[in-house]
């Protein structure tokens, strides 16, 4: 059997761009696997081709025991069965085995008298033996029965000798039942040279196919590519394509893992232009007071130089508030922004109201408290509550009722304060809670527009939310939702973000 083919990727130098080709992912993984398909391949046909050669061997070397069993049969009585009387030589045994015995394909019988060739069987062969010296040395002069091969002109020959004597004759016969194990194992060689043909052709039908599906795989790792590189910093907002959910997908894990990745990239980068912007608009105003008036400043005028410094030391004590503020609210995305722990709300509650009746001349009413604990940042509500008291004072006036109370529901509590001002314009509803944005009714505050915002932020921070229920000439309540367990970091960038 001739030996199983290998491959070569290189039977002259490759150019760049095939280098390059074959260089890629895709290129590898078909390589590989093609790779182990072919060594597979080519294990099992030498495993299946040695089993099938192992047995033919082992049939022919059967059958030559049978033969000979067949002759010693026949001749063991002495008589020739042809004419019923004994045999009258070593000639006539060795005729009459050789003739009584139909050889099979590929089988040949010989018979030799005193070392030299003197009867075959009838069948063609690809050689002749008789007139083979080699063979006849080998072969013609054994004393006691023989199995051997022989390399003949058409290959192997497995061969059984053995010698025949006859009483009254001194002649030495032997008698040889032979097969050319070449021919013999043609068929099976024949079937492994087949096999080989059908799985080459196989892999080659396999290796197209894989060559489509890897692709179809390795799709999103170019979806990535090619969303990695359309991002600039101008445009966070593309995505990769989700093409698969099912459970257990790698890839689509992969694809979900970096589109988080980059959802909270474009949070962080959105977050820090809204405070650059926020920042350089709102603190343009305060240093064009400040620097307009010193400009005009008049130093030889007491008077004049102490107002001067008055209005600066207010407007950079406003500054400083907007940047805490705005500081506040950049922190506001950090997992570290919350320290949640058990909390009674009863008396955080109670604590709250205390602090906040110094805000102003106001009705300050506690309405209800929920007795009940909950895990949550403390100080963080307190501020909270605080800004939505202080928003209330700003839009009411002296003796006005302010109300401020606690309750909880299922798996949530809420801290809601109202009051009895003029209300919220409904246009103004969801603007409010934007940052440096003020209402559009009521008195005005001197403040930066952030306390609302800062509000908002406390409450998503903990995975909650803040709702208004107002009407015009009514009053306003704001209510701070939370969860009873404040919500894991992770979680908080966009939950609850409008």
């Amino acid at each position: 059997m001739s030996s199983v083919p290998t491959y070569s990727t290189s039977p002259g130098m490759p150019s760049a761009p095939r280098q390059r080709r074959l260089s890629t992912a895709r290129a590898r993984i078909i390589g590989w696997m093609l790779l182990l398909v072919l060594a597979a391949l080519a294990l099992l046909t030498l495993v299946t081709w040695q089993l099938s050669v192992d047995d033919v061997n082992r049939r022919m070397d059967e059958a030559l025991r049978s033969e000979i069993r067949e002759f010693g049969t026949l001749t063991e009585s002495g008589i020739d069965p042809a004419t019923g009387r004994p045999f009258a030589g070593v000639d006539e045994v060795l005729n009459v085995a050789i003739t009584y015995n139909l050889a099979r394909p590929n089988e040949k019988f010989l018979g030799y008298v005193d070392g030299r060739f003197a009867y075959q069987s009838r069948q063609q062969a690809p050689v002749l033996l008789a007139n083979d010296p080699n063979f006849t040395a080998q072969v013609a002069t054994v004393r006691e029965p023989t199995e051997g091969r022989y390399d003949s002109e058409a290959g192997e020959v497995r061969y059984l000798a053995v010698p025949v004597r006859l009483d009254g004759d001194p002649r030495h016969g032997v008698i040889v039942a032979a097969y050319f194990a070449d021919q013999e194992r043609q068929d099976v060689n024949e079937i492994a040279r087949l096999m080989l043909g059908v799985g080459v052709g196989t892999v080659l039908l396999a290796t197209a196919g894989a060559w489509v599906v890897a692709g179809r795989i390795l799709r999103p790792l170019r979806d990535i590519t090619a969303t990695a590189r359309s991002i600039t910093d101008t445009d966070l907002s593309r995505r990769i394509p989700q093409r698969s959910d099912r459970p257990g997908d790698e890839i689509g894990e992969l694809v979900n893992t970096v589109n988080a990745m980059l959802d909270r990239v474009e949070s962080a980068v959105v977050e820090q232009r809204r405070f650059v912007d926020d920042a350089g608009h709102e603190l343009r105003t305060p240093i064009t007071i400040v620097r307009g008036h010193l400009e005009v400043l008049d130093p030889a005028d007491p008077e004049d130089v102490a107002n001067t410094v008055e209005l600066v030391d207010d407007e950079l004590g406003r500054m400083n508030r907007m940047v805490s503020d705005l500081l506040l609210l950049a922190r506001s995305e950090q997992p570290e922004f919350l320290r949640p722990e058990p909390v009674d709300l009863a008396a955080l509650t109670e604590a709250i109201f205390d602090k906040v009746t110094g805000l102003g001349e106001r009705d300050w009413v506690l309405d209800s408290v929920a007795r009940v604990e909950a895990v949550l940042d403390p100080q963080r509500v307190t501020q909270a509550v605080v800004a939505l008291a202080d928003n209330a004072v700003h839009h009411t006036s002296d003796g006005a009722r302010i109300a401020l109370g606690s309750d909880h529901g299922p798996g949530v509590v809420r801290f809601w304060v109202a009051d009895s001002g003029v209300g919220v314009a409904e246009e103004d509803r969801e603007r409010i809670f934007e940052r440096f944005a003020r209402g559009g009714s009521g008195r005005r505050s001197d403040g930066a527009g952030l306390g609302l915002s800062i509000v908002r932020a406390i409450a998503v921070a903990h995975g909650g939310r803040v709702t208004l229920d107002s009407e015009p000439g009514r009053g306003a309540t704001f209510t701070v939702e939370v969860p009873a367990v404040a919500a894991p970091p992770h979680g908080r960038h966009t939950e609850g973000r409008r």
